[in-house]
């Protein structure tokens, strides 16, 4: 008889979230932000481009700053979203910081989920964003059409 503990169900392991171009204290305060809204969840920081496209293949959601700050191809995070969102291997959700609804429009446009700003970080809104982009990121993932 095994005394191992049955493996836990994916959506049992902790939400994996990536702040994707953010100065030190813009990270530090999204990452008590995500901590508040996703308990338990893993959040990591990356400010260049390489280390973006890992994360979106194995993170459930990125945080993406519309002004990135590290080594971009292009300090746009509105176009790295849009880079992002058709890329081979991707299953994280995506989604655009900025206090800007023109940017949240053309971020979700270019494929993003609802995001929020910095000035409404802290808000019942964000909170519910970060729950409904990291909920569609673990079902997307588990989907037939995300395996091939």
């Amino acid at each position: 008889m095994s005394t191992n503990p049955p493996p836990k169900p994916a959506s049992a392991d902790p939400i994996s979230a990536v702040l994707v171009g953010h100065c030190g204290p813009d990270s530090w305060m999204l990452k008590s932000v995500v901590g508040r809204a996703l308990p338990g969840a893993s959040v990591s920081f990356v400010s260049d481009h390489a280390a973006t496209v890992h994360a979106a293949a194995t993170a459930d959601l990125l945080l993406v700053n519309r002004v990135l700050d590290g080594s971009f191809d292009d300090d746009s995070g509105i176009a790295l979203i849009a880079a992002l969102r058709d890329h081979p291997g991707r299953r994280a959700a995506l989604m655009l910081i900025s206090n800007l609804p023109d940017a949240q429009a053309q971020a979700e446009a270019a494929g993003a989920a609802p995001g929020f700003g910095k000035s409404n970080a802290g808000s019942p809104l964000a909170a519910d964003r970060l729950r409904q982009a990291a909920q569609s990121a673990r079902v997307g993932a588990q989907s037939p059409k995300a395996i091939t």
